[in-house]
């Protein structure tokens, strides 16, 4: 298992609810969660084969940023 995490502007429950529906639909995701007490809006992802050039993408569809985090 694979994880990944990214800074965002994710922050809030109707934020999470709007990019929901993007981070569901991809089949590499196994889970995902943001912390949106935390200053930079960190959300984690883990899954198998993971692409993160991908979940940026959907991250930005849903009209949110995400900035991967180098671990």
């Amino acid at each position: 298992m694979e994880i990944v995490h990214f800074k965002t502007n994710i922050n809030c429950g109707s934020c999470v609810a709007s990019v929901k529906p993007f981070l569901d639909k991809e089949e590499s995701i196994n889970n995902w969660q943001v912390d949106t007490t935390g200053k930079d809006k960190l959300l984690r992802v883990s899954g198998q084969d993971l692409d993160p050039q991908k979940i940026k993408n959907l991250v930005e569809q849903a009209g949110f940023r995400a900035e991967l985090v180098e671990e």
